[in-house]
């Protein structure tokens, strides 16, 4: 008899699935089992979760950027980072930039934590209230002529739905910025002014070297410019008015310039009253008669020795 093999290699399954494990030594997440078999949460918030708990510090994980980045559309993306937010995968908070600027600050948790906010049950809705209709008489042979149909019982209007909360921003998306005002256009088209106010804006550079321009952004602000020449404004006031206090670090020239040519423009200079044309008055005359002086359009007598108004006299 052939000796029976005691150890013998244990027999694979003969359904489901077979792991064939290798050991990683880098570039792994170590992602608990409480997520990757979550009872609740749906395929894609767990696969999700699983991508930004293997992203560094800093990354970012903003609804259009996930979007361009796997085939899921916008809208799946948001619902399944709503899910790991209620399920205490996500925290997200809002913080004001010291500029005033909004942000979404996102935190990813590899336990889910207790503080979750629990999903709202949806209110019942009112159901209408409809009449019972009530059973009709038994006929009879002297029955009476029915009477008038009356007027049927008011039904309770249902109770208007509570005004949904304006749209929480969603991860790694800031608050809707109002729109920038346009740049300032001057009135008429003055070549030689237009090409003034684009030396100008190139010359900045000589004053201030963070305020290098390049020629598309001085080709966009040159009209903000000649409009400001257009109101008088000296060249070296312009120019005081843009290289002056800027903020430290500058890392948008361009913009800084747009916006103080927007908000500082100044207004036009008011007319200039016209001057009245002072009375002409009649040189002085000496009388011909008696050397007296008077004041006349042209030489001859006085008043005293003009006969023809003594006449008239």
């Amino acid at each position: 008899m052939d000796t029976p093999q005691i150890s013998a290699p244990p027999r694979s399954p003969s359904a489901g699935v077979v792991h064939s494990n290798t050991r990683h030594t880098s570039r792994f997440t170590v992602v608990g089992n409480h997520l990757t078999q979550h009872g609740e949460l749906s395929l894609t918030a767990i696969g999700l979760a699983a991508h930004i708990q293997s992203l560094p510090a800093g990354a970012r994980i903003g609804i259009k950027f996930l979007a361009a980045r796997f085939p899921e559309s916008e809208a799946r993306i948001a619902a399944a980072l709503r899910e790991l937010e209620t399920h205490g995968y996500l925290k997200r908070t809002r913080d004001r930039l010291p500029s005033g600027r909004v942000v979404t600050r996102t935190v990813s948790c590899n336990q889910p934590v207790s503080d979750a906010r629990p999903a709202a049950a949806p209110k019942p809705r009112p159901r209408p209230v409809h009449p019972t209709p009530e059973p009709p008489p038994p006929a009879s042979a002297s029955a009476p002529e029915p009477a008038a149909p009356s007027a049927a019982p008011s039904v309770p209007a249902p109770a208007p739905a509570a005004p949904s909360a304006a749209p929480r921003p969603e991860v790694g998306e800031s608050a809707p910025v109002p729109p920038r005002p346009p740049l300032p256009r001057p009135q008429a088209h003055d070549l030689d002014r237009h090409r003034a106010a684009a030396g100008l804006l190139a010359d900045l550079r000589r004053h201030e070297p963070r305020l290098l321009l390049g020629e598309d952004d001085i080709r966009r602000l040159a009209p903000a410019v000649a409009a400001w020449l257009e109101r008088d404004a000296h060249p070296d006031a312009v120019r005081r008015t843009l290289v002056a206090d800027l903020p430290e670090p500058l890392t948008r020239p361009a913009g800084l310039l747009a916006h103080r040519l927007t908000t500082l423009l100044p207004p036009p200079l008011p007319t200039a009253p016209a001057q009245e044309a002072a009375p002409r008055r009649d040189p002085l005359q000496n009388c011909d008669g008696c050397d007296r002086a008077f004041r006349a359009p042209e030489p001859g007598h006085c008043r005293e020795c003009r006969t023809d108004l003594k006449k008239a006299a």
